[in-house]
């Protein structure tokens, strides 16, 4: 097995990432800093901190000169970090000594890879965003569609009260939403330049670090922090916290559609299962159970690069490369449980039939909290209780259902408001309809 499913010419399809796989290369990093180094010079030529005739020759470079990666193997293996290979390498392909002296002027290798991570990033969140909102309008038809369709509520695993689907799959989609409305905050607070200098006091620059930094921030179209976050690991805590929100939100989908979709119960059915190789009657839930994997990885994932936030000093080696190590493959997960909800939530299909059975096996059962507020307005609430849970007792005893037994103990009371599914949905469809509304306005 390779050492990520991402990267996998087995596995790479069934965890599928989309276009975010192509963020998270080799090739997308070196791009990444070269367009860092870039504008950088850039930014500096303009205010007279290097000359203005080598920035314009650096920018230009790094936009036309192509860096094997494989060449930055050794001198990282040595130094720890890509951008001395890299400030080499693009010196000597420059073959402008005059003009490559002053590439990388004052800068540390932290600014440019952590300038680079968030120009990545950024793509990576435009990306998600997409897939949301795809994930979004398909869930939005499920429950506009079927916001009045009753099916059995379950608690702890147990019978509880009628739902209605839509209602289900609004509470799938109520947490992305929210996601997507902190996006334009998270952008601000976090996709943030890297520009500090050896020890984030820009010392190289004097009293110019703030405009150069301000310079560099918009040549790139990333935020101005307005200090140096080399230790403060913050802007990436946050992004990967969000991730992993939106990845746990997805697993809580694939979880329960797994649950609705087994044998017994039915409730669901997928556009597409897997099959199995010995039992020609599986039609497993692979979908949805990716989505449920990759968002255990990256729960366990986030609570590895939150301890990596604990940078020593003012720069930490070990909790950069655990950065390294740990955020790509959390970027990877989240991207693909979007991209497999994105294919999933079109082709799921209620089971009508399959629902109403569920009332039939539940013997009644979930009318129980109905029947005994209802039964409270003809004697005090605890004996109502008391009573209810009786003939709860007796039925699962005994068997038979909550209806006779409740018409045979009060048949002075009217119980009709009490039983069928519909009367019971409370706010259910109401809820659906309002996540729709929702959800189409985004």
């Amino acid at each position: 097995m390779a050492g990520s499913v991402h990267d996998s010419a087995i596995y790479h399809k069934l965890f599928d990432a989309g276009e975010a796989s192509k963020l998270f290369t080799d090739s997308a990093e070196v791009r990444a800093m070269l367009i860092v180094e870039g504008a950088l010079a850039k930014a500096q030529g303009g205010l007279g901190i290097i000359p203005e005739l080598s920035a314009a020759a650096i920018h230009r470079a790094t936009l036309e000169i192509p860096l094997d990666p494989g060449g930055l193997g050794d001198p990282a293996a040595t130094n720890g970090v890509p951008v001395p290979g890299l400030v080499t390498a693009f010196r000597s392909a420059m073959q402008a000594p005059e003009h490559a002296q002053y590439l990388h002027w004052g800068a540390t290798s932290q600014d440019i890879v952590d300038s680079g991570l968030m120009l990545r990033l950024r793509q990576l969140l435009g990306l998600v965003e997409d897939g949301l909102r795809d994930v979004l309008r398909a869930l939005a038809t499920l429950a506009e569609d079927h916001a009045d369709l009753p099916m059995a509520g379950r608690t702890y695993g147990q019978y509880a009260t009628p739902v209605s689907f839509g209602s289900v799959v609004a509470e799938w989609g109520n947490p992305l939403l929210d996601a997507l409305a902190e996006l334009p905050a998270l952008r601000a607070s976090s996709l943030l330049v890297s520009l500090s200098g050896a020890a984030g006091t820009g010392s190289v620059w004097g009293d110019q670090a703030p405009a150069l930094r301000a310079a560099l921030a918009k040549g790139l179209g990333l935020g101005d922090p307005g200090r140096s976050w080399h230790s403060d690991r913050g802007p990436v805590l946050r992004i990967a916290a969000w991730l992993t929100r939106v990845a746990v939100a997805l697993g809580k989908m694939g979880e329960d559609v797994t649950l609705m979709a087994q044998s017994g119960v039915g409730e669901v059915r997928l556009g597409t299962a897997g099959g199995s190789s010995t039992m020609p009657q599986k039609q497993n839930p692979v979908q949805p159970s990716v989505m449920v994997a990759v968002a255990r990885q990256a729960v366990g994932l986030n609570a590895t690069l939150s301890g990596a936030g604990m940078a020593r000093q003012e720069r930490d080696g070990a909790a950069w490369f655990t950065e390294w190590m740990v955020l790509p493959q959390l970027c990877l997960a989240t991207a693909s449980a979007v991209q497999t909800a994105r294919k999933m939530a079109p082709g799921l299909q209620p089971q009508r039939e399959a629902m109403r059975a569920a009332f039939g096996a539940s013997q009644g059962l979930m009318q129980a909290e109905a029947l005994s507020f209802h039964l409270s307005s003809h004697m005090a609430r605890p004996d109502a209780q008391a009573e209810v849970k009786r003939l709860c007792k007796a039925v699962i005893a005994d068997g038979g259902d909550l209806e006779t037994a409740a018409r045979d103990a009060f048949p002075q009371i009217d119980l009709s408001p009490v039983f069928g599914a519909v009367g019971q949905m409370g706010d259910a469809p109401a809820q659906a309809r309002a996540f729709a509304t929702r959800a189409r306005a985004i």
